[in-house]
Parts: structure tokens; C-alpha cells; sequence
């Protein structure tokens, strides 16, 4: 087995992180403003519940993302401390698994609804949408909280590294815990979500009576969906499996450095799935336009219930009710 310091790590690839973060800054930002508006939006649906902790796992994550600014600017020398470089790298994996199981649930509940209205109506009910989401959070918990005994902070050239849990020396547990991660909490989340919206897409193309206006939303949510886990989440995952695998492999100091510095921006891409939360609340349009009217009736008419079209629904309508 190759030891890590046969090769020194090439750590320019950490100011392209650093760019990256500042743009994630500035969207997170915007979705901190949008959280406040989840407050307003009536009424509460499922979807309007599972939105509001994927924004609150976003709003946790925006806490960390000055430390990572710093550290990323002054060259990667961590002066926060060893529990600040845990608590913070914590945090980045924490939102990116709880955003993913979210993300999930979310699809989960519109394929029942959507693919199935009368078998699961009562799916819609609002205590199933609440009992899903904390046993998310606690499921995101216990599957991040080995992390915290894999990072630590080092020093090296007189310097002080948060590393990320890939550059752990203790390379066995490492791999394993990576592939139990990447494999239960990624990969079956990844095809999931695949298929729930895949079987969305026919069953809206097959319905005689589904408006065009409602097949027309389903795919722009599935567009979105998808790409959040396949541009920002796959290449992520992918390069972090290569990243722990390779240090097992006798391999050429280039191709080890190449992989690190990939691997190292592909985490930042991992974290704009903020982003993609943020059009994937726009997207929704009838709940989001519904809590931006709202907050302007609030304002202009102390509050007085802004007035509602027709309650009437039928079967084909419920399913995108959710």
C-alpha cells in the first residue's frame, strides 16, 4: 500500500474552491431571503414542508461558508482551531445528505400523488410530510456523524490544514465508510429520484386529462431535479471514490495530483446544488408566486387572506397539488 507522503499533494486546485465559494455565497444569500418567504406560504402543503427544511439545511450550511472562505483565501491555513475544522466539514457533508434525502422524499411524495392519487391520497396529509422530514434529519445525522472521527487538523510547513476526510491516514476505514456513503445515501437516492420521474413524465403523458400546464411543470421539475444530482452531486461522488481508491493503487505522483485537484473542485460543484434549490422553488410557481402575494398583502392590507380560485379539483388535478 502507497502511504500518502510519497506524493505531495498539489493543492493549487483549493483558490478555484475559493472562487467557486463566493458564488455560492452570494446564492445562498438569495436563499436565506427565501426562507423567510416559506414562512408566509399558505397553505401548507407537502411540498411546502419538505421545501422549508431544504431550505433550513441550506440556511445551516451558509453559517460555515465564511470559515471556508477564509481558510480557502489565506492559502489553505486553517486558524480556527481543530473543533471549528470538524464542525465545519460536518457541515458541508451534512447539507449535501440531508439536501439529497430532501431532495428524494420530494420526488417520493409526487410520484405517490402523481402515479398513484387514490392508493396513497392520504399520503398528502400533513403529519406524514412532518414524520418523513425528521426522520431525515435523523437519518442525515447518524450517516455524517462518522465523519467527525476521520477529520482532523494538521499542521504541515508551518501551516494549519483542515483536511477533508479523504486525506484521513486511516485509509481502511475511510474506504469503507466511503462506499457505505456513497452507495445508501447517493447512488439509491440517485436512481430513486430517476425513477420517480421518469414513471411522473409517462404517467402525465398518458393521462387524457392532465392540462399541458401541468405536464409542462412536472418536466421542468424533473429538469431540475436531474441536473442538481447529476451535474452537482455524480461528479462529486464519483471523484471522491477515485480519490480514496487511487491512494490504494501505485500510480504516478501526476495522475494522483490530477484526480486531487479535480476532486477538489468538484466540491464546490457539489455545494451549488443551493442553486438548484433556489430554481427548484421557482419552478414550483403556484405555491412560490402564492407566498410572494402573500407577503405583499401582508403589507398593503394588514395581512387579509389574498383571494383563491376555484377549490374545485379533479382526479388528474390532485396529483400536482402536492
Amino acid at each position: 500500500m502507497r502511504r500518502r507522503g510519497d506524493c505531495a499533494e498539489d493543492l493549487q486546485g483549493g483558490m478555484l474552491a475559493w472562487k467557486a465559494l463566493l458564488c455560492i455565497l452570494l446564492y445562498s444569500c438569495i436563499q436565506a431571503t427565501d426562507l423567510s418567504t416559506h414562512f408566509k406560504m399558505r397553505p401548507w402543503k407537502s411540498s411546502t414542508i419538505i421545501m422549508l427544511n431544504l431550505a433550513l439545511t441550506d440556511l445551516l450550511y451558509l453559517t460555515s461558508l465564511p470559515f471556508l472562505i477564509h481558510y480557502y483565501a489565506s492559502g489553505e491555513h486553517w486558524v480556527f482551531g481543530g473543533f471549528l475544522c470538524k464542525f465545519i466539514r460536518f457541515g458541508f457533508h451534512f447539507n449535501l445528505y440531508s439536501s439529497i434525502l430532501f431532495l428524494t422524499c420530494f420526488s417520493a411524495f409526487r410520484y405517490m400523488v402523481i402515479v398513484h392519487p387514490m392508493k396513497f391520497f392520504h399520503v398528502q396529509r400533513r403529519r406524514w410530510t412532518a414524520v418523513a422530514c425528521a426522520a431525515i434529519w435523523v437519518i442525515s445525522l447518524a450517516a455524517v456523524s462518522p465523519i467527525n472521527f476521520l477529520i482532523s487538523s494538521k499542521e504541515e510547513q508551518n501551516r494549519s490544514l483542515c483536511l477533508d476526510f479523504t486525506s484521513s491516514e486511516n485509509l481502511g476505514a475511510i474506504r469503507w465508510y466511503n462506499w457505505l456513503l456513497t452507495s445508501l445515501a447517493f447512488f439509491l437516492p440517485l436512481v430513486t429520484v430517476t425513477l420517480c420521474y421518469a414513471l411522473i413524465i409517462c404517467a402525465l403523458a398518458t393521462g387524457p386529462q392532465t392540462r399541458a400546464s401541468y405536464k409542462q411543470k412536472a418536466r421542468r421539475l424533473a429538469i431540475v431535479l436531474l441536473v442538481v444530482f447529476y451535474v452537482c452531486f455524480l461528479p462529486f461522488h464519483v471523484f471522491r471514490v477515485a480519490r480514496i481508491e487511487l491512494q490504494l493503487c501505485p500510480i504516478s505522483c501526476h495522475v494522483e495530483k490530477q484526480i486531487h485537484t479535480i476532486y477538489i473542485i468538484s466540491r464546490p460543484l457539489a455545494a451549488l446544488n443551493t442553486c438548484g434549490n433556489l430554481l427548484l422553488y421557482v419552478v414550483m410557481g403556484d405555491n412560490f408566486q402564492q407566498a410572494i402575494l402573500s407577503l405583499s398583502w401582508c403589507k398593503w392590507s394588514k395581512c387579509i387572506q389574498p383571494p383563491v380560485s376555484s377549490n374545485y379539483v379533479n382526479k388528474s388535478e390532485i396529483t400536482l397539488r402536492i
